[in-house]
């Protein structure tokens, strides 16, 4: 008897239990519709273009989907189109009230099986309250809200509104929203003269409009369409010759001239688009109809400039390409950015995507970490044509711009300022190639470098991404950069769902040797370094009116010329995109000009910014030709940077005031100079 009641009660309690949860549910779903029913019915409003602003809040470019969607009533659409949709999106709409229950407890189960989350269950509703309401937001708070304008869009309009709303807002891609504007780029007819086979096609289009576009992907768009016919014969809204004739109609689509874009800076809005996909974890394309406000990091002015500059500079019937970035080396917010002398032409991205060699651009990550191994801007080791034996049995022997030579020893300050080859890979050797391919890691370089003799003189591909991003690293003495386009985004709800907040980075360079470095790039454009040859900036020092450090590179195929302020790191490349030689003189001095001419834009009606000068470090008057003090006699002399105690303490012992008595003041040159460690070790080379 006891164990009897005992069962009793337990029943009672799972019974009471049971009713209780029960009447949580009912009690949950009538306060739900409840709610629903005091809001009243949804506005069937759709602002769905996503906008681009600039650094100063000016809009640079919009998504322009209302200029690609046409309002158009049910029964201006084909029967066809309805029912492909209907069969493949939700065939249970006229009979549910928003929510397929069994549609939802099937997936459930799929995902479970799969131990994923990869199967949906929506209904063309909630499809529509997404696409009208929402972003493509995968958290739970959207999916409540999403329940919520269901239940009020299936309360408060017919099955035929609600139908007729979503194939008008559905996006079909290519900046297609609704099934006009879809029908209309696809086929270049109205949604109401579809064929059947047609009408197949774009209903697959939106559950992935880049995967399922026929233009985007053909076969895929081609496997769907074939599984929305077979459901539509299944279904019985169409007969079996009708699916025969369907599966075997050729479909021909309109052909699309690329107008060129009116938006400012379209190859910079594209790398914004991808980065804001990253940082909101979402489909480009969910991006592009989400109704966004992407605050980016562009200056218009400086877009305008580079541009202009560009187009200035490279005639347009030329087949010669351009890659360009400035970005502000204290944040990396990228100012403005071009891939390509023509977006409507080749949307891709050079400044971002392109791999090519930099050359002597190069140089700075190689004399870095020299500069860590006891080199000083006076280091001297000797100019001319040498031959490498490495070790493992090969010969090694680059040669200078022109095979011109100093057939003497210079110092670093003018190898760097003259690009001197054999000068770069003595150092490389010395140093070993390791530790170049560490140092350029620590300036942000990614790409794979291989440690060889050749890399000091950047036969290695790399992105004017990297470069620039390792130029800006040195501009703001040593600190981590993470180059961005995107400040913040406001959803279309007004809500801000990503602002960023720029922390100082990682110190990863010593600031004095930094700024020894920077001062040294300062040299290329300085005629007082000139030797052998020109230093390489001469052609364009004309045109500056500030310091700036920088440095050119050259190889067969590439020009490049990245350099910087204290405010701005500008990198150009020119080139040709199948790699062909760079023939003509006027071509290679492209990239130099571009950017001398941008820079200078840049900076005008701002005061000149000098290079703040860390503690430890001194400046003195250098005689180039010696690496010795200078003194009055000195036909040149130049300011060069030291660490405190490895300053030259020699004064120069060549040059000497001329004497009229006719002593020979020429036998001073006979004097032989005394030779330091490296020079003892390269000396083994020549």
């Amino acid at each position: 008897m006891m164990g009897f009641g005992l069962f009793t009660k337990k029943r009672n309690f799972i019974r009471r239990f049971i009713v209780g949860v029960i009447a949580i549910g009912v009690s949950f779903f009538i306060g739900v519709y409840l709610l629903s029913y005091l809001l009243g019915p949804p506005k069937l409003t759709n602002e769905q273009n996503t906008i681009y602003y600039s650094q100063s809040g000016d809009v640079i470019g919009e998504e322009h989907g209302l200029q690609s969607r046409y309002q158009v009533n049910l029964e201006d659409i084909s029967p066809d189109l309805i029912n492909a949709t209907l069969a493949i999106e939700d065939k249970h709409f006229f009979e549910h009230h928003g929510f397929d229950l069994k549609r939802i407890v099937g997936a459930v189960l799929k995902n479970i099986k799969s131990m994923s989350f990869k199967e949906g269950a929506s209904t063309l509703t909630q499809q529509y309250a997404r696409n009208l309401y929402l972003s493509q937001e995968k958290t739970w708070t959207r999916k409540v809200r999403e329940a919520f304008y269901t239940i009020r869009l299936e309360m408060f309009y017919s099955k035929s509104e609600i139908l007729e709303g979503y194939l008008n807002v559905i996006y079909y891609g290519h900046g297609a929203h609704g099934i006009e504007a879809a029908s209309h780029y696809f086929f270049d007819k109205t949604a109401k003269e579809l064929s059947l086979a047609e009408a197949a096609m774009l209903a697959g289009i939106p559950k992935g409009p880049t995967y399922y576009s026929p233009l985007n992907n053909e076969d895929n768009a081609n496997k769907r369409q074939k599984r929305i016919l077979q459901a539509m014969l299944n279904a019985n809204t169409i007969t079996k010759q009708a699916y025969d004739e369907a599966i075997q109609e050729q479909l021909t689509y309109t052909a699309h001239e690329e107008s060129e874009s009116e938006a400012l800076g379209p190859y910079f809005q594209d790398t914004a688009l991808k980065e804001t996909s990253r940082l909101l974890k979402l489909d480009p394309e969910d991006i592009r109809s989400g109704g966004y406000e992407i605050h980016t990091t562009l200056n218009s002015n400086l877009q305008k400039v580079l541009e202009k500059q560009v187009h200035a500079t490279i005639d347009s019937s030329s087949e010669m390409e351009v890659g360009g970035m400035a970005m502000d080396p204290d944040t990396g917010a990228v100012r403005a950015m071009i891939g390509g002398t023509d977006y409507a032409k080749s949307p891709f991205n050079r400044a971002m995507d392109a791999k090519r060699m930099p050359g002597s651009s190069f140089k700075p990550f190689l004399y870095y970490a020299a500069l860590e191994n006891g080199y000083n801007a006076t280091t001297m080791l000797l100019s001319k044509p040498t031959v490498f034996d490495l070790e493992d049995g090969e010969v090694y022997q680059p040669s200078n711009y022109n095979d011109y030579y100093a057939n003497a020893r210079i110092p670093l300050a003018q190898a760097l300022a003259l690009s001197d080859n054999i000068y770069a890979v003595k150092t490389n050797i010395y140093l070993g190639a390791d530790k170049l391919v560490d140092t350029a890691e620590k300036f942000g370089i990614t790409s794979k470098l291989p440690a060889v003799p050749s890399l000091a003189l950047g036969t290695a591909t790399v992105s004017l991404k990297e470069m620039v991003t390792g130029y800006g690293i040195l501009a703001n003495g040593g600190q981590d950069i993470d180059l961005y386009t995107i400040d913040s985004i406001v959803d279309r709800n007004g809500k801000t769902i990503f602002e960023r907040k720029n922390k100082p980075g990682d110190k990863l360079l010593d600031p004095k040797k930094a700024f020894i470095l920077t001062q040294l790039m300062t040299g290329m454009f300085d005629r007082e370094l000139d030797g052998y040859t020109a230093v390489t900036g001469s052609t364009i020092a004309d045109k500056l009116t500030r310091l700036y450090a920088g440095k050119s590179g050259t190889t067969s195929s590439d020009s490049w010329m990245i350099g910087f302020s204290p405010r701005l790191v500008t990198g150009i490349w020119t080139g040709y995109d199948d790699n062909r030689t760079i023939e003509v003189v006027a071509e290679s001095a492209y990239s130099k000009n571009i950017w001398a001419d941008f820079m200078e834009a840049a900076h005008q009606g701002i005061d000149q910014e000098n290079f703040p000068i860390p503690d430890g470090v001194v400046g003195i008057p250098i005689d180039p030709a010696t690496g010795e003090r200078a003194t009055p006699y000195c036909d040149v002399s130049r300011i060069m940077y030291f660490e405190k105690g490895t300053e030259p303490q020699v004064y120069c012992s060549k040059h000497f005031p001329e004497d009229d008595s006719g002593s020979d003041q020429d036998n001073t040159d006979d004097v032989k100079e005394e030779e330091g460690i490296l020079e003892k070790w390269f000396n083994l080379f020549s």
